[in-house]
């Protein structure tokens, strides 16, 4: 009883201290995720096309009001475009542009400021 219990918390600090994904990882699961999504398409368009041929085998007629039903559409082959990569220079994610006009800080302590 507290084996799998001891396991579950060793595993919960373990999965705490995992460094960051790379970039190479991270753009790995993007296309992971978009083939997955694609995979999803493929297979509600099979569906259906199976829907469509039970439908005309075994389906009543439909009215003649009846709103038309919207046709199955074929999400194509798969293809994966990855996002740009920004150099670090050009993300302006380091530092501010433009020289340094004084040190970030004196050293001296700030006098309090006085609040009511």
């Amino acid at each position: 009883m507290l084996l799998p219990l001891a396991c579950w918390a060793l595993a919960g600090a373990a999965w705490a201290k995992l460094p960051p994904p790379t970039p190479e990882a991270a753009a790995k699961a993007a296309e992971s995720a978009a083939r997955a999504k694609w995979s999803g398409q493929v297979d509600a368009y099979r569906l259906c096309q199976v829907q469509d041929r039970i439908a005309a085998r075994f389906g009543q007629p439909r009215p003649a009001g009846a709103a038309p039903l919207p046709a199955c559409v074929d999400p194509g082959p798969f293809s994966y475009t990855p996002p740009e990569q920004k150099p670090i220079e050009a993300s302006a994610a380091h530092s501010p542009p433009g020289n340094a006009t004084s040190p970030p800080s004196t050293g001296a302590p700030t006098p309090p400021t006085a609040t009511r």
